[in-house]
């Protein structure tokens, strides 16, 4: 679980334990969705193999979407008095994810390496929406649902891209 900072007195009528519980929700999905943007732009440069062109362009897409939700997260953070905590040393001390083999090259080893991570993120992400639910912060809620359909669809995308021919 990531470091949060002292909660910073502002207006916000929300109670005090809806923004705490907020808070570390979002600083935990801030971090864990940080990683997984690094994680996706490392599978977007170091890629190979026959299908690298269709991989890049959808790794590029990915990477794309989570850089604006990663701000949505971050902002809501701070609005509701938190600190959004983005170093890269913060980062690697918080995140929930399992380290990313950084060896990996082929295609489809990247694929499936960022569909374990991306479905991890999309748990940490549900599990956040019912605690700000029952805090009673339905826009953090709200926020975080918007960023769970994201991740299921590149989930979705990657597995539709995993699957052979004929399965599924």
């Amino acid at each position: 679980m990531p470091k949060t900072a002292t909660k910073v007195a502002n207006r916000n009528d929300l109670q005090d334990n809806a923004k705490q519980t907020s808070i570390s929700v979002l600083s935990a999905c801030l971090t864990d969705s940080i990683d997984l943007y690094n994680t996706t732009r490392h599978a977007h440069w170091n890629v190979k193999g026959p299908h690298f062109h269709a991989l890049h362009i959808m790794f590029e897409e990915f990477y794309g979407t989570l850089e604006k939700d990663i701000d949505e997260v971050a902002e809501r953070l701070v609005q509701l008095g938190g600190t959004a905590m983005g170093t890269s040393q913060s980062v690697a001390s918080g995140t929930r994810l399992a380290p990313y083999p950084a060896d990996i090259k082929a295609g489809m080893d990247h694929l499936n390496a960022l569909l374990d991570r991306y479905s991890a993120v999309a748990k940490g992400v549900r599990e956040g929406i019912d605690q700000a639910d029952e805090a009673g912060d339905a826009d953090t809620a709200d926020l975080l649902t918007a960023v769970s359909r994201n991740i299921d669809k590149a989930v979705w995308m990657m597995e539709a891209t995993a699957t052979p021919t004929g399965e599924g």
